[in-house]
């Protein structure tokens, strides 16, 4: 059962965190192959399940250090139907992955519960929507009612389940995340949007991220519970967050990369740019003292456990009600 699917506690305001790059993480440093950066398809193996345990069971642990609140985000941002038929997964298997991703997480939130889920230190999961094409390049180009279409199985699949939340992460046009927002709607389904951009703070389309906002916003009539951005780095963005700006209010959580590099040199990069934690940390620290708005954090390409724990370590000295 949904916890806190009618009342998200992170929109309290306190400090939440999420996890880094999961699919870094796994490939770089635990020297997992995933097909297609999907890693959705551990779930179907008890070595891979075991691995994405150990996995989120890190940041539980970062979370309990450092008393904050805690976003699990399931590892289902390649399942969806074209991705899953390229990786071979019928729609049965593909949705009987999506619905495995959350109860995983809702054994983990059980399993920590006295530790870092109590009430004081809520645990909130979140059914993670990825792009149907590439997650830097706008191809499979869809509208607004396609898009609604074609995300609709899966964020159905998620209302069934114990996910408090949906999060659309990596959204590179803003008709997809239009279309993923209305599907949320119809399942009655808290959501989530996060846009990556380009170094120019633009999304891949040459949009601008509070145009983009803007756009899902009014096409919405503003569903979404707050944006994100992830998947840049911040000095990809930061000059584009006016803090008196309406659209940039709307913003509230960062997934940013640990490397400055853009999308396309991290597409042919044959190693990982795993930057600087401590610097990283301290530009999240930054951005939360002009957007006193930001409250949820976590990390994309190339952060790990380091990246959070320095991100937590910098900003939650900022936060000074207790949870």
């Amino acid at each position: 059962m949904a916890q806190f699917r009618g009342a998200l506690p992170q929109l309290q305001g306190e400090l939440f965190l999420t996890d880094g790059g999961i699919e870094t993480t796994l490939v770089f440093h635990e020297g997992i192959a995933l097909p297609d950066f999907a890693a959705f398809v551990l779930l179907n193996y008890p070595d891979g399940q075991e691995a994405l345990r150990k996995y989120f069971l890190s940041y539980c642990a970062i979370a309990r250090q450092y008393g904050t609140g805690l976003i699990l985000e399931s590892p289902t941002w390649r399942a969806n139907p074209d991705w899953a038929n390229h990786l071979g997964f019928t729609p049965q298997g593909l949705a009987d992955a999506n619905r495995q991703a959350i109860a995983l997480l809702q054994a983990l939130r059980s399993e920590v519960g006295g530790e870092a889920g109590s009430a004081n230190i809520p645990i909130v999961i979140s059914g993670c929507i990825g792009p149907r094409g590439d997650g830097y390049i706008p191809d499979d180009v869809m509208d607004p009612f396609q898009a609604q279409q074609y995300h609709s199985e899966q964020i159905g699949i998620f209302a069934e389940t114990a996910a408090d939340m949906i999060t659309a992460l990596t959204m590179n046009y803003a008709d997809e995340a239009v279309g993923i927002a209305l599907a949320a709607r119809d399942a009655h389904m808290p959501v989530v949007i996060a846009f990556t951009v380009e170094t120019d703070g633009r999304l891949p389309t040459g949009q601008g991220l509070l145009e983009a906002i803007e756009a899902v916003d009014s096409a919405t009539a503003s569903y979404p519970a707050y944006y994100m951005i992830n998947c840049a780095h911040p000095d990809h963005f930061e000059a584009v967050l006016t803090p008196s700006n309406r659209r940039v209010q709307r913003i509230r959580g960062l997934r940013a990369n640990a490397s400055r590099k853009s999308h396309a040199e991290l597409n042919d990069a044959v190693a990982l740019d795993s930057g600087d934690p401590a610097e990283l940390g301290a530009q999240y620290a930054r951005l939360r003292q002009r957007l006193p708005q930001i409250n949820v954090m976590g990390g994309c390409c190339g952060t790990d456990q380091r990246h959070i724990e320095q991100i937590a370590k910098a900003c939650k000295p900022l936060f000074h009600a207790a949870l």
